[in-house]
């Protein structure tokens, strides 16, 4: 009897491949806001890649020229289109949407992308940091989404809304209490408005990325990552790999689409069980300062 070597979960399908049926899509809007770079336009381009019109917002003109032409040559793609906006500005917001409506229609489908995050020991947070990372991804979330549900609901037409969370939504993320805090409120969010907007045919869920490297991946947690785990960022995954942001596209457009109406409410956690992973022996308690290399908290 031999050893069973492990080798993980299998690779995805190679990119360019749609994971539902030709023109799932078509005739369909879908506004992804941080649509601009990394996993926003991850997600935008599997949307693209079934047909739909996409619109991607994000704060940074520069971004959103170049992916827009990126995503415009996504094979089977609808149109695209691009919109300036911070999302923390509600009447921007509005302006958002009034744009994308004249130009490809009411957006059907939101996927709630942009957040704002960078590590932090609790105690060195200062209002403003906690305003600037909680006003992003809690209340800019909320904007949107109130936006998107009181145009369906006054135009009496379903819709489909994809809020991007995070695990520590149910687990506390040390060294992240401002983002922690902001994303567990997200996710009470899908499960509020799933049982509120239902009636009105209007589905809420929820959608957590586990390690997904890119290119437009923050300095602050490519240095982290680069930290913990310079050459061994597979093996500290269950899977024994990272995932491919194809793949966080390909669950967006399912948890979106015709396939998926009677899922609503549900957070789906696309991580390869790496957030449940736990070890027989406790590693060794580190500091959050000490792992951020801070020196001892000084008021």
């Amino acid at each position: 009897m031999t050893d069973e070597i492990p080798r993980g979960l299998p690779a995805p399908p190679p990119l360019g491949t749609a994971a539902l049926p030709p023109g799932t899509y078509d005739g369909q809007v879908v506004l992804v806001t941080g649509g601009g770079t990394g996993l926003g336009k991850a997600i935008a381009a599997e949307f693209a890649r079934l047909g739909a019109d996409v619109v991607i917002a994000s704060r940074r003109a520069e971004q959103l020229k170049a992916a827009q032409e990126e995503l415009a040559a996504v094979p089977g793609g609808g149109r695209v289109a691009s919109a300036v906006c911070d999302i923390r500005d509600p009447e921007r917001i509005s302006e958002v949407f009034d744009a994308a409506e004249a130009a490809l229609g009411l957006p059907d489908v939101l996927v709630n992308n942009a957040a704002a995050n960078f590590p932090c020991p609790a105690e060195d947070l200062t209002p403003g940091a906690w305003r600037a990372v909680v006003d992003t991804t809690l209340t800019g979330t909320w904007f949107t989404t109130r936006e998107f549900g009181r145009r369906h609901l006054a135009a009496a037409t379903p819709g489909s809304i994809v809020n991007i969370g995070a695990s520590y939504a149910w687990t506390g993320g040390p060294g992240f209490a401002h983002s922690a805090a902001a994303k567990a409120g997200v996710k009470n969010l899908v499960e509020t408005l799933a049982v509120e907007w239902g009636p009105y045919g209007i589905q809420v869920n929820g959608l957590v990325p586990g390690l997904f490297p890119h290119a437009d991946m923050s300095e602050d947690i490519r240095d982290g990552l680069e930290r913990a785990a310079p050459d061994a960022k597979d093996s500290r995954q269950p899977a024994l790999r990272v995932g491919a942001p194809r793949e966080l596209g390909w669950a967006a457009t399912f948890l979106a689409s015709p396939f998926a109406r009677f899922i609503t409410g549900h957070t789906l956690v696309v991580d390869g069980a790496n957030w449940q992973r736990r070890a027989l022996v406790n590693p060794e308690v580190i500091p959050i300062r000490t792992q951020l290399g801070r020196g001892p908290f000084t008021p």
